[in-house]
């Protein structure tokens, strides 16, 4: 790596992309090369520009998840650090993020300072975490027997959108029998019995979101 952190901005949000190009172009030793308005924009840039840090948004509407994007990056030989910086910090996004080799996870509403210190600890291929972020997989940490599995997380968030448990099934490439287990894993650590009651517990805890 130069002496020039070199970005790439993926947001699907122009008034967001330049808020930031902004504020990192003003900072010393940054340099924005390329801006991304999709998931897949943003992979194809990873790989055809000379890029450090990818600054990586969660939600790009239709299109690639951010999460799936950053696997996608992480996954190459020398790829670029991926910090994720999101509106969202639940349980599930996280830990999506994480699973899928982020080196950080901000939110939006961090400092200027907070988010050059992150880019910075990125690019060094240190670990940077919002603090509300890294408080909340402590709390996972403290307490394993009740915390939700990536999994567990991905099937209550598709009860919450509504899904049966056979969609489920054929969204996640799971049997019917392994989701209903899953259910159960879910309700039993959640202390609910229903559906319902699972979703609106998960929701209220953070662990997803409506």
């Amino acid at each position: 790596m130069s002496d020039v952190i070199r970005l790439l901005l993926a947001d699907d949000h122009p008034v967001v992309r330049a808020g930031l190009r902004a504020l990192l172009d003003g900072e010393p030793g940054f340099e924005v090369v390329a801006e991304a308005a999709t998931a897949e924009q943003a992979v194809a840039l990873a790989e055809t520009e000379a890029v450090d840090v990818v600054l990586m948004d969660l939600q790009f509407g239709s299109g690639m998840h951010g999460s799936a994007a950053t696997a996608a990056i992480a996954a190459r030989p020398g790829a670029p650090r991926v910090l994720v910086l999101t509106t969202y910090g639940t349980d599930a996004e996280i830990l999506a993020a994480i699973e899928a080799g982020a080196t950080g996870y901000l939110l939006k509403d961090a400092p200027p300072e907070e988010l050059a210190a992150a880019v910075r600890n990125a690019a060094a291929g240190r670990s940077a975490l919002a603090p509300a972020v890294a408080h909340r997989l402590m709390d996972r940490m403290r307490a394993p027997a009740t915390a939700l599995s990536l999994r567990e997380t991905e099937v209550l968030r598709l009860v919450a959108d509504g899904l049966s448990n056979q969609q489920i099934s054929k969204r996640l490439f799971l049997s019917q029998a392994t989701v209903k287990s899953h259910l159960v894993h879910i309700y039993g650590k959640l202390g609910v019995d229903s559906r319902t009651a699972a979703v609106a517990t998960a929701v209220e805890r953070g662990i997803i979101r409506r």
